[in-house]
């Protein structure tokens, strides 16, 4: 009985260290998805992190095979990407799919852009991305424009890098 006694303190102890730890984990994990710490798998190998996007000029355009407002998305995404690989990295981000739906939707088509795959979705949400096919325009980490791919994304992107 005896025993007992003296090892139910360090238990406890035990159980508040393993608590404290987990909440500490959990604090921790929130305070990096606060900050928009992310990694996006690229569909080709590779991946986009927010250290990447911290530094340079950005434009992302955020899309989904599954809608029907992205059934162009690839001539569009191109025309984004010849008009501005020089002066911005232009990638695409695939909203909450597998890597089989990406690969199947692109067949036969040229994508001239990388696409990275925001699985959960937590990517386009940070980043008020709300409507398909979306646009993200930052700038050494800055977000300069984000919502919907507008009609005329070159105009969009000229005024969001002035």
């Amino acid at each position: 009985m005896n025993t007992i006694r003296t090892i139910r303190p360090h238990l406890a102890r035990g159980a508040r260290a393993a608590v404290a730890l987990a909440l500490l984990a959990v604090i921790t994990a929130g305070a990096a998805a606060a900050q928009g710490r992310f990694r996006l798998p690229g569909l080709r190998g590779g991946a986009l992190t927010s250290a990447d996007l911290e530094r340079g000029t950005h434009v992302l355009v955020v899309w989904a095979s599954w809608s029907p407002r992205c059934r162009d998305i690839v001539e569009r995404a191109n025309a984004i990407s010849a008009r501005w690989n020089g002066e911005a990295r232009v990638v695409t981000v695939v909203f909450q799919e597998e890597p089989a739906a990406v690969e199947e939707f692109l067949r036969g088509k040229s994508l001239a852009a990388p696409t990275y795959l925001d699985r959960d979705g937590e990517f386009s949400k940070a980043h008020a991305v709300t409507s398909l096919p979306g646009l993200v325009v930052l700038r050494d980490g800055e977000a300069r424009y984000q919502g919907r791919l507008p009609a005329d994304p070159d105009r969009a992107i000229a005024e969001a890098l002035r």
